[in-house]
């Protein structure tokens, strides 16, 4: 569970429900339905649930391969870009191919946490 104060990587909010949060939320600020300041805790508050969920609820695995383009190492984020890539999830025979994957890893406890 987070503490006070703990603040999470904001990686989803550029995911599809992430996007659709952000847009209804800069609607009800446009409308004066809310105050900016409500619209970050709100926000904030997704960081931390989405990240919790994810870590707690999703058991599913899954291999890939293609090749490597770039790769990247800043402020504790690695970011892979790859291309040409095939997903096949365990325990099942279906594959997912894809053009170009972007691959954003951040450790889980960020510097200056508490273990």
């Amino acid at each position: 569970m987070a503490t006070t104060g703990q603040s999470f990587y904001e990686l989803y909010r550029r995911s599809s429900i992430g996007m659709a949060l952000t847009d209804t939320l800069d609607d009800l600020i446009s409308e004066r339905r809310i105050e900016p300041q409500l619209a970050m805790k709100i926000l904030a508050n997704f960081d931390r649930s989405i990240t919790e969920v994810l870590a707690d609820k999703v058991k599913a695995r899954l291999t890939f391969k293609g090749h490597l383009d770039t790769y990247r190492f800043c402020d504790e984020v690695w970011t892979f870009l790859i291309k040409d890539v095939t997903f096949k999830m365990d325990n099942s025979s279906q594959t997912v191919v894809a053009d170009k994957v972007k691959i954003v890893s951040c450790n889980s406890k960020r510097p200056g946490d508490p273990q």
